[in-house]
C-alpha cells in the first residue's frame, strides 16, 4: 500500500470515479478514493491528482500516476519535498 523509494513515496489505491463526492475510504484492503469526475479523456485521473494534492497540501507537479492510467487500480508516486511532507503523506494512508 505504501512504501519509501529513492523517487518519493510509492501509494497503491483503488479509484471510484462518478462518485457523488470526492472522499477516501480506508478499509483493510487499503485505500479508496472516490472522486466525481468521469472517467473519460484522463478527466478522473487529473481530478485525482487535484485531490491528492489538496489533502496533502503537496503541489499537483509533486503527484504522479505511475501505473494504472486507464484502470481503477492506481499507483501513485508522491515526491516529497521535506519531512514534513514524508509525515503527511504517512499520516494520510495510515
Amino acid at each position: 500500500m505504501l512504501r519509501e523509494t529513492k523517487d518519493g513515496i510509492v501509494i497503491t489505491l483503488k479509484i471510484s470515479p462518478n462518485a457523488s463526492k470526492n472522499e477516501i475510504i480506508k478499509s483493510e484492503e487499503g485505500l479508496k478514493v472516490k472522486i466525481t469526475a468521469q472517467p473519460i479523456d484522463g478527466k478522473a485521473n487529473k481530478a485525482l491528482i487535484e485531490y491528492l494534492s489538496k489533502q496533502l497540501k503537496i503541489p499537483k507537479s509533486s503527484i504522479e500516476i505511475l501505473k494504472g492510467e486507464t484502470s481503477k487500480e492506481k499507483t501513485v508516486l508522491i515526491k516529497p519535498r521535506t519531512q514534513e511532507d514524508i509525515d503527511k503523506i504517512k499520516t494520510f494512508v495510515n
